[in-house]
């Protein structure tokens, strides 16, 4: 089972900062891009390391496959940032979360809908703990 550790705590900390002051600057109301870009600069200007767009290749039996999923940042390698701007979280989002922390084996993800009047009401943390394998009978 995966806990969260202060490295965790911290780099979350930081990132809904981040998100926090690109929401008091932009609103809600825009495209996803533009808070995913403005979020880019703000990470950059906090000494975040992060990689933007990250291919998310699906491992199905032995082969590799880009299906073209992508996620919108993987901070330290650690957390998966999925951006939203839309009327209300459904459950469809935050099961895109958490198939890309299975499918990347990240154990912590931060979904952030800018389409609210206070961003905090538009956060989700999820965390993925794997699932043990069955024992063979």
């Amino acid at each position: 089972m995966h806990s969260t550790t202060s490295s965790d705590n911290t780099l979350t900390h930081l990132v809904i900062g981040r998100a926090i002051e690109v929401h008091r600057h932009l609103g809600p109301g825009l495209l996803e891009s533009a808070y995913e870009e403005c979020l880019a600069y703000e990470f950059s200007q906090a000494g975040l390391q992060f990689i933007r767009q990250q291919t998310l290749p699906i491992r199905y039996k032995e082969v590799s496959l880009d299906c073209g999923y992508r996620l919108d940042f993987l901070i330290a390698g650690e957390v998966i940032i999925e951006v939203k701007a839309v009327a209300e979280l459904l459950p469809i989002h935050e099961a895109q979360l958490l198939t890309y922390l299975k499918v990347s084996g990240c154990p912590l993800g931060l979904l952030v809908n800018f389409n609210v009047p206070i961003l905090t009401q538009g956060i989700r943390r999820l965390i993925h703990t794997p699932t043990p394998p069955k024992p063979d009978l």
